[in-house]
């Protein structure tokens, strides 16, 4: 193993991820833990979560430096990070970094702060590890970031100008376990794929009417038995995401960009395509790189 630099923390609201990073940023180890954010409360928890985790790697390597991004630093996390105000991009974003201590900081989250202000923590990280990964999108491009509150980020000039989040996969998640539309769908919740199903959601949405009454055809499509019970999950998933990807496509560059879980990213580059849009560059997690970009810029003699 070669010698370790940083220490970088992604730590989001269900889970804690820790890279140690060589020369250039290179993952060196890899660790993971179930003490997300959401799951902590006081510092005291967040440093024992921290100490179980990568406390043999601080240990072992006094000289080498923390920086955590995500919900670490919101305002239920360990200490609040205020956030940065858009138009942003990695040099803004590391002169607001905030330090614990002399060896562990954490980077800010991001605001749009328009008339309904947006906000993000850890998805600036990703988005500066994805243009440090991928300079040609720094000139004009939209990178989605699909998840639970799923991002489009609009970057011009290598900064983010502004965003957009939807709740997509949180209510994906609501009404298949706690809406009227859950008793046609399988009760255990597992349900074989069903990329057919999907489409015609992602085509619905892409039709005239609201989403709530395109919403209660869900029910009705399985009552009728137009769509077979295990076929309803995806036929929702498709109805949500392609709600979003319709609203976005109205403002989106030419490039687009998905960073993220790779089966997401693939789902959401299935509606896309079904949308005609051309085939968008999918980046697994950019958070590694994203945190290397903004300690080097902070320090560049460290890493």
């Amino acid at each position: 193993m070669g010698a370790a630099r940083l220490i970088a923390l992604d730590w989001g609201s269900t889970r804690l991820r820790a890279f140690l990073l060589g020369d250039g940023g290179e993952v060196l180890a890899t660790r993971q833990s179930g003490d997300g954010a959401a799951t902590l409360s006081g510092a005291e928890a967040y440093a024992r979560a921290l100490a179980a985790l990568v406390g043999d790697w601080r240990a072992e390597r006094p000289g080498v430096k923390l920086l955590a991004c995500g919900m670490v630093g919101s305002q239920y996390g360990w200490r609040e990070a205020p956030y940065v105000r858009c138009p942003a991009d990695a040099a803004a974003l590391a002169a607001r970094v905030l330090p614990l201590d002399e060896r562990f900081s954490i980077v800010p989250g991001l605001v749009d702060d328009a008339a309904r202000p947006d906000v993000m923590r850890g998805e600036e990280t990703q988005i500066v590890g994805a243009l440090a990964l991928h300079p040609e999108l720094a000139d004009d491009a939209v990178l989605v970031l699909p998840g639970t509150h799923a991002k489009w980020a609009r970057v011009q000039g290598g900064r983010v100008t502004g965003f957009a989040t939807h709740m997509t996969g949180e209510l994906f998640a609501l009404l298949r376990q706690h809406s009227v539309l859950n008793r046609l769908m399988p009760a255990d919740g597992s349900s074989p794929a069903s990329p057919e199903a999907f489409l015609q959601g992602v085509a619905a949405a892409a039709e005239e009417g609201g989403l709530g009454h395109q919403l209660f055809a869900v029910r009705t499509l399985g009552l009728f038995q137009r769509l077979a019970s295990e076929q309803l999950p995806d036929y929702l998933s498709g109805l949500l995401i392609g709600h979003e990807i319709t609203r976005e496509l109205r403002a989106a560059a030419p490039r687009i960009a998905l960073v993220g879980d790779p089966a997401l990213c693939a789902r959401y580059a299935r509606a896309l395509a079904h949308l005609g849009r051309p085939a968008p560059l999918q980046l697994d997690n950019t958070a590694p790189a994203g945190l290397w970009r903004l300690a080097h810029t902070m320090d560049p003699t460290r890493c």
